[in-house]
């Protein structure tokens, strides 16, 4: 169970002119409201999240019989950092890039010529 002032993440599940609806968990729903998006003007929310687009939102009040939590994410940093697995160390690190930047700008070089003539 989360309280007010906790942050949890949550699935955007629609957009409307006031709000956004969040999906919690399996029993709880909630809504950012357009007032709790920003500390400035909102003119369009689709400029803030998308459908199906996991974010972090802050607890401000919970309704338990009804299994709704209002949200806010204008005071928080609400975007998820993409998920990435361990980064490899190889043995060869940037020598592929090394040895092909010649190459790239040569022809580069060359097309731009044959623009220019």
């Amino acid at each position: 169970m989360f309280q007010v002032g906790d942050i949890v993440e949550g699935i955007v599940t629609g957009v409307s002119d006031y709000g956004i609806f969040i999906r919690i968990d399996e029993v709880y729903t909630g809504l950012v409201h357009i007032s709790e998006i920003s500390n400035y003007f909102v003119k369009n929310i689709l400029d803030y999240v998308s459908v199906g687009e996991n974010i972090l939102c802050e607890v401000i009040e919970i309704e338990k019989e009804e299994k709704h939590v209002k949200l806010s994410i204008k005071n928080i940093n609400y975007r998820l950092i993409p998920r990435y697995g361990k980064i490899k160390d190889t043995k060869t690190g940037f020598k592929p890039l090394q040895m092909k930047l010649p190459i790239w700008i040569r022809e580069k070089l060359e097309e731009i010529k044959g623009i220019t003539d």
